[in-house]
């Protein structure tokens, strides 16, 4: 599907434009970036921007009570750039950073060069990013291509909803989940994904593949952490 002509909202590039969920989290909220066309309104919450922390705003009084985020990934199966169809299910037994985004979405550009430089660093943990474009298949094929992305992308033109949906979310972009090598959902982050909350993240999911600290360990540090970093100046 292609963006309709007005611009999205999006936070100043000074402001705070992300917060961390995790799964004991029971609201998904995250900042507006575009209402996508779709069979039934899309449910999307703004991020009150402040001058230190970033608090989803209350959603409001007639929305319906939000979805869980699912303890597994979701069976979903979605064309790739050829389009053949891909199941998230093919890259198990390896770390998964799944990341929706779409071509007219600015804050989603911006982190291509960081997913894949993450790919490459992490290669040795068998790392493995897969994005799921909700977006036209021509778009995703064109700017894959210029970009060099060089990770799976499945194009979610249709399905794409579904398949948000299916991970508890709303319409909101970008969003990334990291799951691990059992296809446990370790934690859900809205809104740009940085360098330093990438690395924490993965970090954690180390540990955790390592023994070195259980799942609500991870889990926790991982949303301590994130706080920490999105209230420095």
């Amino acid at each position: 599907m292609t963006a309709p002509a007005p611009a999205p909202r999006r936070a100043g590039a000074g402001g705070l434009l992300l917060v961390a969920l995790v799964l004991a989290a029971s609201a998904a909220g995250g900042f507006l970036v575009h209402r996508l066309a779709a069979p039934r309104p899309a449910q999307l919450y703004p991020v009150a921007q402040g001058p230190g922390n970033a608090v989803p705003a209350p959603p409001p009084a007639d929305t319906p009570p939000p979805r869980r985020i699912p303890e597994k990934l979701p069976q979903i199966e979605l064309p790739g750039l050829d389009g053949a169809p891909q199941a998230l299910s093919n890259w198990s037994n390896r770390p998964l950073l799944v990341n929706f985004w779409a071509t007219w979405c600015e804050p989603c550009r911006r982190e291509i060069p960081l997913l894949k430089s993450l790919r490459h660093a992490r290669a040795a943990e068998k790392l493995e990013v897969v994005g799921i474009a909700l977006d036209s298949p021509e778009a995703v094929r064109q700017y894959a291509t210029g970009h060099g992305i060089d990770y799976p992308v499945l194009v979610g033109e249709r399905g794409g909803l579904e398949a948000a949906n299916a991970f508890g979310m709303d319409t909101v972009l970008p969003f990334s989940v990291f799951a691990d090598r059992t296809g446990r959902i370790i934690t859900v982050k809205v809104g740009e994904l940085r360098r330093d909350e990438a690395d924490l993240i993965l970090d954690r999911m180390r540990d955790l593949e390592l023994g070195r600290i259980s799942l609500p360990a991870a889990r926790a540090q991982i949303s301590q952490g994130i706080e920490r970093l999105a209230a420095r100046p």
